[in-house]
């Protein structure tokens, strides 16, 4: 009986083997093919000057639940709940017959499909002019990025009721705000405590820079925009809520002591973590909150003028073929590569927002801190802001990439990303009028 049994697997192992070897063929075959290298491309510009005018919003952001909580490899866990309530919270601003959209999301990222979506929204409505941001937290809902590799790393399996209840409240968001318009003031001011974060690979250090615009209507604020960059990985992995982790609680606290609806936008959040210690589980999230909204209300705020330029610029950019090279054992290089082509973007977006003394470079992705800093070197910008219109995950210098360092370890394409969003920066820096 054994005997016969171990002559039948030998008769079926080169049948094995030749299924392997050709499955392995099959998989390092070039599919991705070649990708067109070429000049960003300039697709919108709208500008003015005048008295500014604003509006804001806070619209719940209801998960159809049960939800996949988003952020992490699998496991993941089920969430049939929120811990602290998920929303989306807008900012239209007009000057000079020109308005602009932003909306910020309590997501870990906002693929094209979701960016697509809610400007379509909301364009029927009249504002055609939209920056989509997540804040990154790696506890919210997922469910809403049709890309494998996004549903295998950390969004999980797609599903529509997901985009479209996200869609829903980042338009509604988006259009209460519109309606809302009135007159503003503009008072921008920034604080900093080097102490709140650290890098977590190396290289440049976050400085812990923290930057405030208040839109300041009448009787009160009407909106305060946070200007932050540290990952919001505070709360603890594998509970069965949704969380916004920080940034939520730093809005909620911001707008329960009058701020107006609070939106933190992060920054060159690639390599900075968060590295207040005080507490621990979510006692320590709740703390950094509270933290952030005390150094936020401390930092001192110099008034704009009456008269405010507002520009917002966005161009698409060609991607560099995806390089998987630093993420999979050479020997399955091809087979990462053809994976990731078949995720990755050919196009990405880059924007640069002007609002009175602020000059924005908007990137879909997670710029280190040296990324951010050469970004901001080549455009004049006064900051960057990452997670925006889109996502192509880390962006790292390419010294560092080609090192095998900080960030690059994550990153899904190979040196080139850096170079080409830059360009496509320079080209909306000198379109929404920025100055080196």
């Amino acid at each position: 009986m054994a005997s016969s049994r171990l002559a039948r697997w030998r008769s079926l192992f080169p049948l094995v083997l030749l299924t392997a070897g050709a499955a392995y063929a099959l998989a390092s075959w070039n599919w991705c093919g070649s990708w067109a290298e070429r000049a960003p491309v300039l697709v919108s510009r709208v500008q003015g000057e005048g008295p500014l005018r604003a509006g804001a919003a806070k619209v719940a952001l209801a998960p159809p639940f049960p939800v996949v909580v988003a952020g992490y490899s699998p496991p993941r866990p089920e969430a049939g709940q929120a811990d602290v309530p998920l929303h989306a919270r807008a900012v239209v601003l007009e000057a000079g017959g020109t308005r602009v959209g932003v909306v910020s999301l309590d997501l870990l990222l906002v693929p094209d499909v979701l960016v697509t979506r809610v400007r379509e929204r909301v364009k029927a409505a009249g504002l055609s002019e939209v920056l989509v941001l997540a804040t990154h937290t790696h506890s919210s809902l997922g469910g809403y990025d049709p890309r494998l590799v996004a549903q295998l790393s950390g969004t999980g399996r797609y599903r529509e009721d997901v985009v479209e209840a996200i869609t829903a409240a980042a338009s509604d968001a988006l259009s209460r705000a519109d309606a809302a318009l009135a007159p503003v003031s503009l008072e921008v001011g920034e604080a900093r405590e080097p102490d709140f974060v650290a890098s977590r690979s190396g290289g440049k250090v976050p400085d812990g820079t923290l930057t405030r615009a208040v839109l300041r209507g009448a009787e009160a604020p009407v909106a305060e925009l946070l200007f932050f960059a540290a990952h919001p990985t505070m709360v603890p992995r594998r509970r069965a809520f949704v969380d916004p982790d920080y940034p939520g609680r730093l809005s909620a606290l911001r707008e329960d002591e009058g701020s107006g609806v609070t939106l933190l936008l992060q920054g060159a959040v690639g390599n900075a973590s968060v590295a207040y210690s005080e507490g621990e589980g979510l006692e320590r999230v709740s703390g950094f909150a509270r933290a952030l909204a005390d150094l936020a209300g401390n930092a001192p705020l110099a008034p704009v003028g009456e008269t405010v330029r507002l520009a917002l610029a966005r161009a698409d950019a060609a991607m560099p073929r995806p390089d998987s090279s630093r993420l999979v054992p050479a020997l399955t290089r091809a087979a990462g590569d053809n994976l990731l082509c078949d995720s990755a973007p050919r196009r990405a977006e880059v924007a640069a927002l002007s609002l009175g003394p602020l000059k924005l470079v908007a990137v879909p992705g997670e710029p280190s801190v040296a990324a951010g800093s050469e970004l901001l070197r080549r455009t004049g910008a006064t900051g960057v802001l990452g997670l925006a219109d889109g996502y192509v995950g880390y962006v790292e210098t390419a010294a560092n990439v080609q090192g095998g360092l900080g960030e690059s370890r994550r990153q899904y394409f190979g040196p080139a990303l850096l170079e080409r969003l830059s360009v496509a920066a320079e080209l909306v820096a000198g379109a929404a009028g920025f100055t080196n």
